[in-house]
């Protein structure tokens, strides 16, 4: 079968939308798409959630003493890597993409696909004076400098069906409560550090930021040239 040159990306701005219902929206929107499907990025922010990768280790999710008490909800999901955290004031874009289609650098493997999502987030803190830098073996970006060399800023959590169909995406810190993140070991870690960009002194709005990374994941994953807003709907 001839896949067909990429369609113009529909960039989608949902707003501030439960977790599930888009979860099972995403899904719904994969198993429909055809090869002359448009690839869709969809830009939103989920109110406090935590969310389980497929193989995710439930011990990480944390109770005890010294544990606050909370009524955060947890959702099992289909992605990678383990349990995160959703919540207000953080940039979450989903990626639903054809890998195998014909783009102007070639049709992307997910290791590139990755690499790519990666850099965008690095291209962007930049632009804040802020440096990021990848982790061999721990999807995300973390703090290249300073006192916070280490912690994490940006998760990563996708899947990739046999078809080269994507959902799932990125999420980056920008000026959440952070409390969450020491309710869990974060992607499987224990006792790792997790930051966003105003504990690190930048103050920007949400949605600048918010545009800021899905122009940057556009223009590394070669959908940027016909890049087209769409309306608040999830369809």
């Amino acid at each position: 079968m001839t896949i067909p040159r990429a369609a113009p990306a529909l960039i989608r701005q949902l707003g501030h939308v439960e977790y599930a219902p888009t979860f099972a929206a995403m899904r719904a929107f994969t198993d429909a798409r055809t090869p002359e499907t448009p690839d869709e990025l969809w830009i939103v922010e989920h109110p406090p959630v935590f969310t389980l990768g497929l193989a995710a280790d439930r011990g990480h999710l944390l109770a005890g003493p010294g544990v606050p008490a909370h009524a955060i909800p947890v959702i099992q999901t289909d992605r990678g890597g383990e349990v995160t955290f959703h919540g207000p004031g953080q940039v979450v874009i989903y990626l639903l993409m054809d890998l195998r289609r014909n783009k102007p650098g070639g049709k992307l493997y997910a290791r590139q696909f990755v690499q790519k999502i990666e850099q965008a987030i690095i291209n962007v803190l930049a632009a804040y004076n802020l440096q990021g830098e990848r982790v061999d073996g721990a999807p995300g970006i973390y703090i290249a400098a300073g006192p916070q060399r280490g912690a994490k800023i940006a998760a990563l959590g996708l899947k990739v069906r046999g078809n080269g169909c994507t959902y799932h995406g990125v999420s980056l810190n920008v000026a959440m409560d952070l409390a969450p993140f020491s309710w869990i070991n974060p992607c499987g870690y224990a006792g790792l550090r997790t930051v966003d960009m105003r504990s690190m002194g930048v103050e920007v709005a949400l949605a600048e930021v918010q545009l800021a990374l899905a122009r940057e994941l556009t223009v590394l994953l070669d959908v940027d040239d016909a890049a087209r807003a769409a309306p608040a709907t999830t369809e």
